[in-house]
């Protein structure tokens, strides 16, 4: 017999979103994660909150929401909530009940920019790190670090000079603008739309585009993130940022290796490394100078083994920008782009964590 296409309204629908999600689904095991970290956050939200006045979106679901809008890749606040509400699974992940009305695009995003101050991403990855089903996926020794540019959200069009004689004749912000003979430089130029973006260019060959760069440590064991931050982009930028998150992961009470490419080969770089207790595994940079690494580190079979290891620290820079969100992220400013970078490799951590755990279970 056929059966029917006709369609009736429900006066109740009774609809435990417990049961809608199968058991075996990966977001299971990182919800339960996710959960202990945030508990363990709760001090640092009451900072942040004030006792009286209007309730407002609780930081653990605006966190579980944020985690999904990387998950998932979508591509903003404003379709975030246009899916939240009729997705169930992204409903039961948020802690939202079935009949819960979603948020204001615009409110989310208010309460969102209130976590920055407390450095709630930064805390977030500490906590998890120190989380009991990660302590024995990490190593304690060995290290990676390296940075990767982040493009700002600003056009070279922004990039003026600051005495104003760059400016595009004729009324309106598009007028015609002639780059001929101009040597835009971060001396003595600045972008109207992102002022802390810097002109910045990668490597030899490639183009200079605004931009910021972020900078992640590394364990070697199962290429986790262990600390990750962003900065201004400069040329010392990579080398300073990796001292100060190695101060801060690793404080120099034990003696750790750390790998890294031939940019970070400095002879001043190298000798804060080894007063910080850590043994550089600097790949040498030997064109047309001479190294700072020499063969007291290279002939160590530890320096192969790191660097072949150092170079899974391109696979969270390559997820954070093809399914995170980092290849463009709509956001001005370092500290909130910072805010973004950092949640975004907590989300890689968290998406290879069920497999991670299977193998070693």
């Amino acid at each position: 017999m056929r059966g029917s296409d006709t369609r009736s309204g429900e006066l109740f629908s009774y609809v435990d979103l417990e049961k809608r999600v199968p058991e075996k689904h990966p977001l299971r095991l990182v919800r339960v994660v996710v959960n202990d970290v945030l508990a363990a956050l709760d001090g640092d939200f009451a900072k942040v909150y004030a006792d009286r006045g209007r309730p407002s979106i609780a930081p653990e679901r605006l966190l579980r929401a944020l985690l999904l809008q990387a998950f998932y890749t979508i591509r903003s606040e404003r379709q975030l909530m246009e899916q939240l509400d009729y997705n169930l699974l992204y409903r039961w992940f948020v802690g939202l009940g079935v009949d819960d009305p979603v948020w204001v695009p615009t409110v989310f995003t208010k309460n969102r920019d209130r976590l920055l101050e407390a450095d709630v991403a930064r805390r977030f990855l500490a906590e998890l790190m120190n989380h009991k089903k990660l302590r024995g996926l990490l190593s304690d020794e060995h290290f990676s670090v390296d940075g990767t540019q982040i493009a700002a959200w600003a056009s070279m069009k922004s990039f003026k000079a600051n005495d104003g004689s760059s400016d595009p004749p004729g009324p309106g912000r598009n007028g015609e603008r002639d780059f001929h003979g101009e040597k835009p430089a971060n001396a003595t130029h600045a972008s109207t739309t992102d002022p802390e973006a810097k002109l910045y260019r990668k490597g030899h060959g490639k183009e200079a585009k605004l931009s910021f760069m972020g900078h992640t440590l590394m364990e070697n064991r199962s290429g986790l993130i262990v600390a990750a931050t962003l900065t201004q982009a400069t040329g010392t930028a990579e080398r300073t940022a990796a001292e100060e998150m190695i101060v801060r992961y690793s404080p120099g009470a034990q003696r750790i290796t750390l790998g890294a490419d031939k940019g970070y080969d400095a002879a001043a770089f190298v000798a804060d490394l080894r007063a910080l207790n850590v043994t550089p595994h600097i790949a040498q940079n030997t064109s047309g100078r001479r190294s700072a690494i020499d063969a007291r580190t290279t002939h160590h079979p530890g320096y192969a083994v790191s660097q072949q290891k150092r170079k899974r620290i391109e696979e969270p820079f390559g997820w954070g920008k093809t399914i995170g969100g980092l290849a463009r992220p709509m956001l001005r400013g370092a500290k909130k782009l910072g805010f973004k970078f950092t949640l975004t490799m907590v989300c890689y951590n968290l998406i290879r964590l069920p497999k991670l755990i299977e193998a070693t279970a």
